[in-house]
């Protein structure tokens, strides 16, 4: 166990090549257990998440080499089992992304429920149902997904709500469906776009990838291929975050600013300075922040896990902003955290009203979740004083070795083991 000891006051500057996305990292994985053969994934970032992944593939007989330089060489070809162990799928939301190509694979797939998280249960009845529509037999038995079919076939499936979760369990089912799938009111998020290029790349047939209705063809099998993780657009929209609210400049490369398009409008209109380059986004700040209002919103929306971060930024603007949360039930479980600092935001269900303050200042603090943790370090960063930051567990999950990216842009940040660890 560690912590995170922040020492605020630095302007952070500098230049930082975007990682691989986690979120889009974590379905690729398990769309492995589709492919005849050995895949090859680039820029797989070395996170907690990531570590579970691997485990849960061994268990099924997967044989998974990482190599350093964040290459990752997955072979299912001695998958042998569809029965997915509760010890790893508790850990990690993500492991349920198996329950599709397990199901679409061997016919039948046995998966605990991921059950609920610190943000608020997240249910999988739209996966359920899509299931269910290719032709699979559902039942929930003793906290489990137990699914079979003697051959799932395509059909026409409207998603009730944009589910991300539902879209990549559903498009990865659908490969091998004999017939055509059309997903109707599909999520839109980069992450799923890139499943489904890594998808194509080994043999699938998706088209609309990115659009609300996504067509699949099923096909007899996936081959092998190399695939490259696309940009975490989180971690850079943190990083950028981190040098707006110093008041210094930081650059990120190797993404698309169109990733970030909505958090890069909010920012410009607190009175940051944003530079949308063709593959790079600048941002600076001389100014003082201004107040806004977000709502956060599947993409191309304001991203809900970036609301903990711009919520942090917007606790040292000038005036009064407001947040509504529309995704997670628990999102706003950090503020009190950021009320230790000195902060001023009051909560009232999903709505967050920040009334801006003029400092912050240093204090002991715990992280909740991933983006709450990265959301405190912001708050370190720009405070008076020393912050340590507890949880840090949460923030290895998303965000790999934190405190030496931002030591690349100045900041006085240091992990200590804690007293006994």
């Amino acid at each position: 166990m560690s912590r995170l000891v922040v020492r605020g006051g630095k302007k952070l500057e500098g230049t930082l090549p975007s990682m691989g996305a986690k979120n889009a990292a974590l379905p690729i994985m398990a769309a492995c257990l589709l492919v005849e053969g050995p895949v090859v994934l680039e820029r797989v970032p070395r996170l907690v998440d990531v570590e579970v992944m691997v485990s849960l593939l061994e268990f099924l007989g997967a044989n998974v080499v990482s190599h350093s330089d964040g290459r990752m060489e997955i072979d299912c070809s001695k998958v042998d089992k569809f029965r997915a162990p509760y010890e790893l799928v508790k850990k990690i939301h993500a492991s349920f992304d198996i329950t599709g190509p397990l199901l679409a694979r061997f016919r039948q797939a046995e998966v605990p429920l991921p059950g609920g998280c610190v943000l608020g249960y997240r249910g999988v009845t739209f996966h359920i149902d899509g299931f269910r529509a290719l032709g699979a037999q559902v039942e929930l038995e003793h906290g489990h997904l137990i699914a079979k079919a003697s051959q799932l076939k395509g059909a026409h499936i409207l998603i009730g709500r944009s589910s991300v979760g539902a879209t990549k369990n559903i498009m990865m089912a659908a490969c091998l469906a004999k017939g055509t799938t059309v997903l109707e009111n599909a999520a839109r998020e980069p992450e799923v776009v890139d499943l489904a290029d890594f998808l194509n790349a080994c043999g699938a047939k998706i088209t609309g990838a990115g659009k609300t209705e996504v067509t699949i063809e099923g096909v007899a099998k996936l081959h092998g291929a190399t695939h490259r993780i696309v940009s975490d657009r989180l971690e850079a929209g943190t990083w950028l975050l981190a040098g707006a609210i110093t008041g210094g400049k930081v650059s990120v490369t190797d993404i698309l600013p169109v990733y970030l398009g909505a958090f890069l409008d909010k920012l410009e209109t607190t009175g940051a300075e944003v530079e949308r380059g063709k593959n790079f986004i600048t941002v600076s700040r001389s100014n003082a922040i201004q107040a806004t209002e977000i709502l956060t919103a599947p993409f191309p929306g304001f991203p809900t896990d970036m609301q903990p971060q711009f919520v942090t930024y917007l606790s040292v603007a000038e005036g009064t902003s407001i947040v509504t949360e529309t995704i997670f039930d628990g999102r706003f479980m950090y503020v009190a955290e950021l009320l230790r600092m000195g902060a001023n935001i009051t909560v009232t269900d999903r709505t967050a009203v920040i009334k801006g303050v003029s400092k912050l200042t240093g204090a002991p603090v715990e992280a909740p979740d991933i983006r709450a943790g990265v959301a405190l370090l912001l708050a370190g960063l720009r405070a008076e004083g020393e912050t340590v930051i507890g949880g840090v567990k949460y923030i290895d999950r998303g965000y790999e070795k934190p405190e030496e990216r931002l030591r690349l842009l100045g900041a006085d940040v240091v992990r200590v083991a804690d007293e006994g660890s």
